[in-house]
């Protein structure tokens, strides 16, 4: 025991000694922003699709110290979670003061989504061909109501209103199935599946509840929106 502390006495009294002889270094704006981004990207949970860009501000080269003689500590301000606006301390202990240095500074967080966009102008009635519309990252401050990320799903789906170029296509400028369209009914049941067509008097989406009209008997029921031009009732 005697043995092991002596061994952890040294070894601590060597690092004290090495940190104590460590030459100065002049700290640079470069370095202190890819600290605050790693520590950003350290603390911040995002969902796997999602990309991140991070902007530290940009420091005045005069408010940052000649040397600095300890590594360039970075903690958030507060313990908030981090959002848009962030504030983040820098410090460290210089040779010229006898009380570490620190300045605060901001930075800026942006979680932006994959998300189908148009990239061309699309005029209400048009039926969508997957050439108009591309995937972009597009800001989650942007984002308001249902959107899609995948081509694949709106492709043959009606525009319900116009969606400027370069926009986010959201679930209300469309409809998979639009009133008084003609529609396949399909009834299900545990036990069997039937067919017949219809008409729709709703607007609707997928998953969206609907009146639809039985075209053998007239009779009006309420549908589920399953797929373009197709509705289903549960039994």
């Amino acid at each position: 025991m005697k043995v092991n502390l002596v061994y952890f006495l040294s070894v601590f009294a060597f690092f004290i000694s090495t940190a104590s002889n460590a030459a100065p270094v002049a700290p640079s704006i470069s370095a202190i922003s890819e600290l605050a981004k790693a520590l950003i990207n350290e603390k911040i949970s995002v969902p796997a699709n999602a990309k991140v860009e991070i902007l530290p501000q940009t420091i005045d080269n005069r408010l940052l110290p000649s040397q600095c003689s300890s590594p360039i500590h970075v903690e958030l301000a507060s313990e908030r979670e981090i959002s848009r606006n962030n504030t983040i301390k820098v410090s460290c202990d210089t040779p010229d003061l006898s009380y570490p240095w620190q300045i605060f500074m901001s930075v800026r967080v942006d979680i932006l989504f994959p998300v189908v966009v148009a990239s061309e102008t699309l005029a209400p009635g048009e039926l969508i061909n997957p050439t108009q519309l591309e995937i972009r990252y597009v800001d989650q401050n942007s984002l308001r109501g249902m959107q899609f990320n995948d081509i694949n799903q709106l492709s043959g789906v009606r525009v319900k209103r116009r969606v400027a170029k370069n926009y986010p296509i959201f679930a209300n400028n469309l409809c998979f199935v639009c009133k008084n369209d003609a529609v396949s009914i399909y009834v299900r049941s545990n036990n069997f599946v039937l067919k017949t067509l219809g008409e729709a008097l709703q607007d609707g989406n997928i998953g969206d509840q609907i009146r639809v009209k039985n075209s053998s008997s007239n009779k009006e029921l309420d549908a589920i929106v399953t797929a373009i031009g197709e509705v289903e009732v549960r039994m």
